[in-house]
């Protein structure tokens, strides 16, 4: 008698044990679904936004045409600013609802990856180890590296260059560009990297470089009498909008906007009103 109230008792308590087990695991179920629900709920970064109420664009300063901040009223304007209008746009409901914060080739990824700003529009140039670390839109604007030189140097193709020094930016894919082209040509290029184009200018300028290199369409904002644009253009590169690897609903937003810019021909009116080529 006393054996089998023992073994009832075990078979009770057996019987609580899995149903405890069973219950805890359902908590946590439940619980884990409550955390999904909760983040869900926050809406991304794109809510995030509407919560500030300002979308954060790192922009070029000092590129005319793509991002220029006037001298005289400190405005920053260019066909790239129009571009973070019109996510703003989109997102808000109101193109003016947009901070503009300056970077440059070397410091837009960082500011990005902080969290200072939401997405980058500033001649950022889509490439597969990019798209490692950030989101790109479509592509708004494809071009290639080219060559700003002094009218009197005297040079008419990367080749009369060899074993010369050329001014590129920090952190662009424009030193790699040419080393890959110099090496197709068989001749050795010597590299200044500087933080901003209008340091390279003053550089070529002032006769410490021979060659100021970037994008063509970036050097069309700095070209002056005194300077030609040689004809050759090489690795011919897209520009896209970078937004964080984890803010894929922004990254949807974006790209929306490119696309529905580019089919409308709104893309085509703004790359003409600013004189890009």
């Amino acid at each position: 008698m006393k054996i089998k109230k023992l073994i009832a008792a075990i078979g009770l308590g057996a019987c609580l044990l899995m149903t405890g087990c069973g219950s805890t695991a359902q908590s946590s179920s439940s619980a884990s679904g409550n955390s999904s629900s909760a983040s869900t709920s926050d809406g991304g970064a794109v809510q995030k936004i509407k919560d500030a109420g300002v979308l954060k664009v790192g922009v070029k300063v000092d590129v005319p045409k793509y991002g220029y901040k006037k001298p005289d009223s400190g405005e920053i304007e260019g066909f790239e600013i129009d571009l973070a209008k019109q996510v703003a746009k989109k997102i808000l409901g109101d193109e003016s609802k947009v901070e503009l914060q300056g970077v440059t080739a070397k410091t837009r990824g960082p500011l990005l990856d902080n969290g200072e700003i939401d997405m980058v529009a500033a001649t950022f140039t889509i490439t597969e180890e990019r798209k490692k670390s950030y989101n790109f839109s479509d592509s708004y604007f494809t071009d290639g590296v080219g060559l700003l030189v002094k009218k009197d140097a005297g040079y008419s193709c990367l080749k009369d260059l060899d074993g010369k020094t050329i001014g590129v930016a920090q952190s662009s894919t424009t030193k790699k560009a040419l080393e890959e082209e110099a090496t197709k040509q068989g001749i050795k290029l010597k590299f200044s990297e500087l933080a901003s184009y209008p340091e390279i200018k003053s550089a070529l300028d002032s006769k410490r470089v021979d060659c100021f290199a970037v994008d063509a369409s970036i050097l069309n904002g700095y070209v002056d009498d005194s300077s030609v644009i040689l004809d050759d253009r090489y690795n011919p590169q897209e520009y896209g909008i970078a937004s964080k690897l984890d803010n894929k609903d922004l990254a949807e937003v974006i790209n929306g906007v490119v696309n529905d810019m580019k089919s409308s021909g709104q893309m085509d009116e703004l790359i003409q009103k600013w004189g890009i080529k």
